[in-house]
């Protein structure tokens, strides 16, 4: 089969990868860098494992910026584009999945299209009577960053938002592609996938946020929150998996989401969707009070990525913290190997590490790392279990 992929982040790269294992793909991008990275075999994004299928997997894969290029032949098109979470009308900006359905329909009038972008609840429908064309479905994604290959190779279910032959021909397809052949495949509506998506991300949103008021609490009682955490996830109700303290949740997905969520709720009564989203506030609101009340003039920001093993910053919860602290008109500093500029939102980039130690009073960390475990005196962090 011939598949075009639109996008060539997490899930657009990760799903061409898995899939040009047996079929011929071809993934579009408007990034000229990205292109000629996937055409080199190197990979654009931070993904050791995805890094490593690049160049020794034999993949049928090119990339291209020309939109007729990858569309005009397919038999399949997958929609894997950014969807940001747009604060003045409360949904997703979806302007870049109509821009390529809307190009793709203009070269090809046949072609299955499959959106993996995260979409509001509804939306799928709204595509087809816009577009006049019924072969639009929808299959979320439930990727990690740092393991995006991994999570498609192994995936926990497949879901297609199609009850008919289209679902059953892209779930087999992404069945197929899999090294897991016993993975559970969900065949449901179209609203009923856009809804299993969001509702899934807010609910490990509402376990972050509770792990973070337990760990709140101890704090201000001066209670060893580890104890406390370990004692209640020895329930197996509850489990030990994801439970780490953090400054909040951030990254490409559960902000956003859980805040899509809740606009849906439009109408409905609710009161824990609405809780979760306003729990991450709270939680970065009591962190830089407790920064603030170590009195410090200068406060290093030591990463501003997620997770370990990661190149994403995009909202992570840190940089809420720091929007704080400078608000209060503590000067912030920056030390994150990642970044290229000298500043970032007006606040230096410092990129010598001892030299960042030794400017900063506390140095604020999300998690900790063996890079400043020699002035942990300074170190600030609810990092307990060494885990993302």
């Amino acid at each position: 089969m011939r598949i075009a992929i639109a996008g060539l982040g997490y899930v657009g790269l990760s799903n061409a990868a898995l899939l040009a294992r047996k079929h011929h793909v071809v993934a579009l991008d408007p990034q000229c860098e990205r292109v000629q990275s996937v055409n080199a075999r190197r990979c654009p994004i931070d993904d050791p494992q995805l890094s490593d299928f690049l160049l020794s997997a034999p993949l049928h894969l090119e990339a291209t910026v020309e939109h007729e290029h990858a569309f005009g032949r397919a038999e399949l098109i997958v929609v894997a584009t950014p969807t940001d979470y747009d604060a003045r009308t409360h949904r997703f900006d979806t302007r870049t999945v109509e821009s390529v359905i809307a190009k793709a329909l203009a070269v090809n009038s046949s072609a299955l299209i499959v959106v993996k972008s995260t979409i509001p609840v509804g939306y799928t429908r709204e595509l087809r009577t816009r577009f006049d064309y019924d072969r639009i479905i929808f299959s979320p994604e439930f990727l990690r960053e740092g393991h995006a290959l991994e999570d498609n190779l192994r995936p926990s279910r497949i879901v297609v938002g199609h009850t008919g032959d289209w679902g059953r021909l892209f779930a087999n397809l992404m069945k197929d592609a899999s090294s897991a052949p016993d993975t559970p495949v969900l065949l449901t509506g179209s609203t009923e996938a856009e809804a299993i998506k969001l509702f899934s991300n807010t609910y490990l949103a509402m376990r972050v946020a509770y792990f973070n008021e337990l760990d709140t609490y101890a704090e201000v009682h001066g209670l060893d929150s580890h104890q406390i955490i370990e004692g209640v996830g020895l329930d197996p109700r509850i489990g030990t998996h994801y439970r780490n303290p953090s400054f909040g949740y951030g990254g490409y997905c559960l902000p956003k989401d859980t805040k899509q969520l809740l606009a849906n709720y439009d109408k409905v009564p609710n009161n824990l969707i609405r809780a979760i989203v306003d729990a991450n506030t709270t939680r970065k609101d009591f962190i830089a009070d407790s920064i603030l009340r170590r009195n410090p003039r200068v406060v290093g920001i030591y990463r501003l990525i997620m997770k370990a093993g990661s190149d994403n910053f995009r909202t992570s919860s840190i940089q809420g913290v720091m929007k704080r602290l400078k608000a209060k008109g503590v000067e912030v500093v920056v030390y994150e190997p990642t970044l290229a500029a000298e500043t970032f939102f007006n606040s230096r980039v410092e990129k010598d590490l001892a030299r960042f130690k030794e400017v900063s009073d506390v140095i604020v960390a999300n998690r900790r790392s063996p890079e400043i475990d020699d002035v942990v005196e300074k170190v600030y962090t609810r990092d307990l279990f060494g885990q993302d």
